[in-house]
Order: C-alpha cells, then sequence, then structure tokens
C-alpha cells in the first residue's frame, strides 16, 4: 500500500494540462471489440483502471500496440472467448467496473458472453439492471449464478426495439448502444444517458460505419448494420479533473491556467463553482484561475442556503460533489450538498471534520457546509483515501491544511489521476509519495 505525504498550506501557480477523460476511456476501449478492423485512440490516461482494462482486451487477444504516450491502435479479430471461461478473468473482471462494458460488444459480435460481477469504488449500491433488461429486450437470454456471482448472456440474434431506461445510465446506455449496432432492425434508447461520454462512443462507433441518431439528447436512435470498420478517435480532456483542478486553486489561493479544456463539453461545472464564489475566465480554450484569498457562497434569489445537487446530464456530475465539498469548507457562507445517487460517497466527511471543518452530516445523502473563509485553515491528519473522488478532495483538504498529512490506500487515486503527485508538485506543490 502506497501513501502520499503532503506538507499543506503550499501557493501554487502555472499551468496544467488535464489528463484523458477516465470514464470516455473505460467506454471507447470496449467498442474496439465491435471490428477486426484497427481502431486507433488517442488521448488515453494513463491510470490503474484504463491500463487494467487495456491487460484485459490483451487477454481476450486483442492486439494492442502503443503508438506514443497515450495511443494505441488496437485489433480484434483473434478475440478468444475461452479466457472469459478461466480463474484469470473471473478475477480480473471482477476487479474493475469499467469490465462490464464488454458485454454489449461481445453479445452483439458472437453471441455469447459471461462475467463476473464488477468491482469498483465502494460508494453504495450500484445496479446493474438496467443493463441486463436492456440487453433481453433486444433478444438475449441471462442467467444469474447467485453461488458464483457470474453473468451470462447469449443470443442467436439481436432484434431493434424500444428501450425505455428506468435510470438514465451511463454504463448501462453505453452497453446498450453497442450492443444495438448490430441489432436487426431500429433500436431507440429513450431516457438514455447523454454525458459527453456517450456522445465521443457514438461519435466512434457512427465513424466505425454505425447508424446512430439523437446524439447529445436522451432520444438515441439506432439502425443496425451488418459490420463495423475501423476508424480512429481522440479521447475528450477530463472533467473531473478540470473541476478539481478549479477547485484546488481556489482552496489554496492558487493562480493556475488550466490548458486545453473542451469548454463546450464542461456543461455546468464551470457556473456551479461559480456559485461557490470562485472566480475564473475562459482564455481561447484554457480556464484561468486567479489567485483569491476569499470566495463566498452565493444564496438563491429568496435570500435561501444554496444547494449544490447532483443530476445526470447536463446536470451536475456525481462525481464533483466530493470537491465541491471540501472547496466550501473555505468559503464565506453555508452550502448544502445533495448527493442523490450513491448513499455512502459523503461518508469521507468525518477526515474534513477531524481536520477542523465545520460539516453537519444530516444523513447519507446531505451534508451541511458551514465556510471558515480562510479565517481558521484546516489542520493536518493522517487518512486513508476510500475512493477515487473522495481520495482526490482529500488530497486538496490537504494541500491547504497547515502542517503535513498522511494520505494511505492511495491506490484508489491512482485508479483515477495520472501521476498526479508529479503534475501537482510543477506547479509548487509539497507532495511525497512513499512505498
Amino acid at each position: 500500500m502506497s501513501t502520499f505525504k503532503i506538507d499543506g498550506n503550499t501557493v501554487l501557480k502555472g499551468e496544467i494540462t488535464p489528463q484523458g477523460a477516465k470514464n470516455e476511456a473505460l467506454q471507447v476501449l470496449c467498442a474496439v471489440l465491435l471490428t477486426e478492423e484497427e481502431v486507433t485512440i488517442s488521448n488515453i490516461p494513463n491510470i490503474r483502471d484504463v491500463n487494467k482494462l487495456i491487460d484485459l482486451l490483451k487477454s481476450l487477444g486483442v492486439v494492442v500496440r502503443n503508438l506514443e504516450n497515450g495511443t494505441y491502435i488496437f485489433k480484434a479479430n483473434k478475440v478468444n472467448l475461452d479466457y472469459l471461461k478461466s480463474d484469470t478473468f473471473r478475477n480480473d473482471g471482477a476487479a474493475l467496473r469499467g469490465s462490464i462494458m464488454i458485454l454489449g460488444p461481445l453479445l452483439a459480435r458472437f453471441g455469447n458472453v459471461c462475467m463476473p460481477k464488477p468491482g469498483g469504488d465502494k460508494i453504495g449500491r450500484r445496479r446493474l439492471d438496467t443493463h441486463f433488461i436492456g440487453f433481453k429486450k433486444l433478444g438475449a437470454e441471462f442467467n444469474y449464478d447467485f453461488k458464483d456471482n457470474f453473468y451470462s448472456l447469449s443470443a442467436k440474434k439481436l432484434i431493434g426495439t424500444y428501450l425505455h431506461l428506468e435510470e438514465a445510465s451511463v454504463t448501462g446506455t453505453a452497453n446498450l448502444i453497442m450492443a444495438a449496432v448490430f441489432a436487426e432492425g431500429e433500436t431507440v434508447i429513450y431516457n438514455a444517458a447523454c454525458e459527453p461520454y456517450i456522445q465521443q462512443l457514438c461519435l466512434l462507433l457512427n465513424a466505425m460505419g454505425a447508424k446512430i441518431s439523437g446524439i447529445g439528447s436522451n432520444l438515441l436512435k439506432i439502425n443496425g448494420v451488418k459490420i463495423l470498420k475501423g476508424a480512429s478517435h481522440t479521447i475528450l480532456p477530463d472533467m473531473i479533473e478540470i473541476g478539481s483542478f478549479i477547485g484546488m486553486a481556489a482552496m489554496t489561493g492558487s493562480e493556475i491556467t488550466i490548458k486545453n479544456v473542451r469548454y463546450d463539453m464542461l456543461g455546468i461545472i464551470p457556473d456551479s463553482f461559480r456559485k461557490l464564489g470562485i472566480k475564473l475566465e475562459l482564455r481561447d480554450d484554457d480556464i484561468y484561475i486567479p489567485a483569491q484569498s476569499h470566495y463566498e457562497i452565493e444564496s438563491f434569489i429568496d435570500g435561501s442556503i444554496m444547494t449544490i445537487a447532483d443530476a445526470i446530464w447536463p446536470g451536475l456530475t456525481p462525481d464533483l460533489l466530493s470537491v465541491f465539498l471540501v472547496v466550501a469548507t473555505q468559503a464565506k457562507g453555508s452550502v448544502l450538498i445533495h448527493q442523490k445517487m450513491f448513499e455512502s460517497r459523503l461518508f469521507f466527511v468525518d477526515k474534513l471534520i477531524d481536520m477542523g471543518a465545520q460539516i453537519i452530516l444530516c444523513d447519507p445523502h446531505r451534508a451541511t457546509v458551514i465556510g471558515l473563509d480562510n479565517t481558521i485553515k484546516l489542520r493536518a491528519t493522517t487518512m486513508q483515501s476510500p475512493d477515487i473522488r473522495a481520495g482526490m478532495a482529500l488530497l486538496i483538504a490537504a494541500m491547504s491544511a497547515t502542517g503535513t498529512s498522511i494520505i494511505h490506500n492511495i491506490e484508489q487515486i491512482d485508479r483515477g489521476y495520472e501521476n498526479i503527485d508529479q503534475r501537482l508538485n510543477k506547479l509548487g506543490a509539497r507532495i511525497e509519495r512513499l512505498n
């Protein structure tokens, strides 16, 4: 287990470029299974979860060539389905939640697939019903072995149909899109997730020869095709990293420029930070955050306390609520953070309370933060990263705190952020990695 040692109360300065989007990478990497031809993907982040998925693809028989930093060529012309029955796959598949998205492509192309119940962050129940209900409506037979925690799907032929999703699941939508590209006739997906990750997946599939319309909306229409070809694709900058850097700049009183952010794909994220009083401006396609010694939380028009809540896209992504909560601890004013989607994601606030933050955990979904207005700094402590996003939030807290903090289990942070200690140290942070 590795550890970060962070000397806090350090002001940063300079430019930083966000990595490729983790959540998009997990989807488009699975899409390479839909064709025998070469697919080139650029701006792939060098992080644990993505690297594990690439290793899984290699084990499936996909030929993988690394052209340069972040650019790979994939060729899935000799897929080995016997690997799915191996003990190795049982371990590899269960260790990575993103592995669930191999189901749609393999079912569509080969007519059968199986996998263990996937792992991932411990942030509450994360149902897979949307995936399997959709597969069944497309004509697949589904079986779940409760004893072995193993799923299996088979279909002689998938038939296009109308799918009204119970929830706008991002991974569920991605899986069903990839299954439907080979389904006979038209598939309509209503209440589809429409995050930039999904939009990018659809653009890649269309470049490969798929026929998908309604991209960017919650109503997708997919006309099945017989075969897909190769294509090239570039992954977007990671919006979660961009939001984390905005919060980090505010929390540490730093002047930072975030380069090449694809501002048009950030949705409501910049304006949500402005609600906390954080100043930021767009310069070409860069975000400039000036140094601020104070930032004040807005109230609603009627004077009531500001609420920041997650929502399906184009609402605020739940992956950033941990950062919003941490940043609010040093703002002037109060805010209610409402995490609607996952019931365990706010349980890391006990560590912030130990650091001196004024937070009332109302229930598993809501926390009220009373900002300290930078008059009282957080104090250093020893803590453990519970999941990817909370890990980043705790790192931001430690960088702003007085004294030296220790964060254990930073493998969780490494799952989602590429060489984060080295990149932040170039801005003036003092983070030491201890193995």
